[in-house]
């Protein structure tokens, strides 16, 4: 085997512990959003902490899957949610640009631009507006892709553009999450 084939088997390898650690869901949302327990980990989260992060998403879900970006923010509410940070310490913002707009469309409208039967997302963001996770669309982009704000799912909010939502979220006190 050559060196460098040898270093990538061993890294690998290296790494499949971590990869077999079986993620599950809850306590919030029961059928999207997987993590997995932590427990013993050296970076211990402050009893005082308070998550409120933002996710940018531009990249639109594979056809006929959950838009990942999406569950990010769902995964970041039942893991700490999971390590007890109160509900109201723990909150999440999607803003939403580009193509990813598209996974915001109401189920009619999905349908009307012939992209099948149902939004496959639409159940998974419906549920995270009703437990408090705000999704915002860029304007800018929404005027692109010719998106109506009355073709949005309800409780998605319209932007002037992602910019400006971002930067009033930060000055609200959320961090942007940089993945």
């Amino acid at each position: 085997m050559k060196p460098v084939a040898v270093a990538i088997t061993m890294a690998l390898g290296i790494g499949a512990p971590a990869a077999a650690q079986e993620a599950s869901y809850g306590p919030v949302f029961t059928e999207f959003g997987p993590v997995a327990d932590v427990p013993d980990a050296d970076f211990a989260i402050p009893e005082d902490a308070s998550f409120h992060v933002a996710f940018d998403v531009a990249r639109a879900a594979e056809e006929g899957k959950l838009n990942r970006g999406f569950e990010s923010a769902a995964r970041l509410i039942n893991m700490h949610a999971r390590a007890g940070v109160e509900p109201m310490e723990n909150r999440a913002a999607v803003v939403v640009h580009g193509a990813a707009v598209l996974d915001l469309l109401s189920d009619d409208a999905w349908v009307a631009r012939d992209r099948g039967e149902a939004n496959p997302s639409g159940a998974m963001v419906r549920e995270m507006i009703d437990q408090g996770v705000r999704f915002i669309v860029c304007g800018q982009s929404a005027a692109g892709q010719g998106v109506a704000k009355s073709e949005l799912l309800p409780g998605v909010e319209l932007a002037l553009s992602a910019m400006t939502a971002h930067a009033l979220l930060q000055q609200q006190g959320y961090t942007v999450n940089p993945f």
